[in-house]
């Protein structure tokens, strides 16, 4: 017997705000029928092509845990670099630039509250590299 991911849930201090800056940026929504609202302590976004889900969840700790979730994020459109840019405009700061000369590797950024994500290279860059 195995187990399956249920969702991936992602501590916070404010769960509607941060489930509404992710969704545009992966491109989900909320789910049908339960609308987040501002004051949810809990808010749940899904992707609406794989179904996959995020839950936002409110902790009482003045001081979150530094690692609290590690997404790799791939443009379902673009390339890596243009993702990079679209994200830093839509307000995240970069914190770490592992892009290689070859134009292999990641850039990673922050969320608004720290949460680290690395945006990798577009399934089209990979197969133009690859031959």
């Amino acid at each position: 017997m195995t187990s399956y991911v249920s969702h991936t849930t992602i501590d916070c201090h404010d769960a509607y705000a941060l489930s509404e800056w992710w969704k545009p940026v992966l491109g989900y929504v909320d789910l049908d029928g339960d609308p987040n609202l501002p004051g949810h302590e809990e808010c749940m976004i899904r992707d609406p092509e794989s179904g996959h889900q995020l839950l936002f969840i409110e902790v009482p700790d003045a001081t979150l845990p530094a690692k609290r979730i590690h997404l790799d994020v791939v443009p379902r459109e673009g390339t890596r670099d243009d993702e990079v840019a679209r994200l830093l405009a839509h307000g995240a700061t970069q914190v770490a630039d592992r892009r290689h000369a070859n134009g292999t590797g990641w850039v990673t950024l922050a969320d608004p509250e720290g949460n680290q994500l690395c945006v990798l290279r577009s399934q089209q860059e990979r197969d133009a590299a690859a031959g």
